[in-house]
């Protein structure tokens, strides 16, 4: 049986390549909480150290995946055969949009601008 060691986590955290079948994958705490921080989701101390084994049990297993030889599969990129499965967009007319529930609807955004829903910007400006 090949020899069990821990390898240097900043060579394969965050990169994609085939990584050697002897080692044992175990995030840092470090690791846990930048994971956390990028999923928007707040962890108690309890919730770390439960995530920190389930998700590194989760990276052994896919680098026991990763054993397999694969040569000569072709790549399944679907599975159920439907073909443009949705629908147009156009409206329904299952309720009778007014300025009243455009209120009620716009009023439950946690930011707003007049009868528009305020987002944040998806592209950073160059500096």
């Amino acid at each position: 049986m090949a020899e069990k060691r821990h390898m240097n986590r900043n060579s394969w955290f965050g990169r994609l390549q085939t990584l050697p079948t002897h080692y044992i994958f175990m995030l840092t705490d470090k690791e846990v909480k930048h994971i956390a921080n990028l999923a928007r989701i707040k962890i108690s101390e309890k919730e770390e150290k439960s995530l920190k084994k389930d998700l590194s049990s989760i990276l052994e297993y896919i680098e026991k995946l990763n054993e397999i030889d694969t040569t000569g599969v072709e790549p399944l990129y679907q599975t159920t055969g439907l073909v443009n499965s949705f629908r147009k967009d156009e409206p329904r007319g299952e309720f009778k949009m007014d300025e009243n529930l455009n209120e009620k609807l716009i009023g439950q955004a946690p930011r707003k601008e007049n009868r528009f829903i305020k987002v944040g910007s998806v592209f950073e400006k160059n500096k």
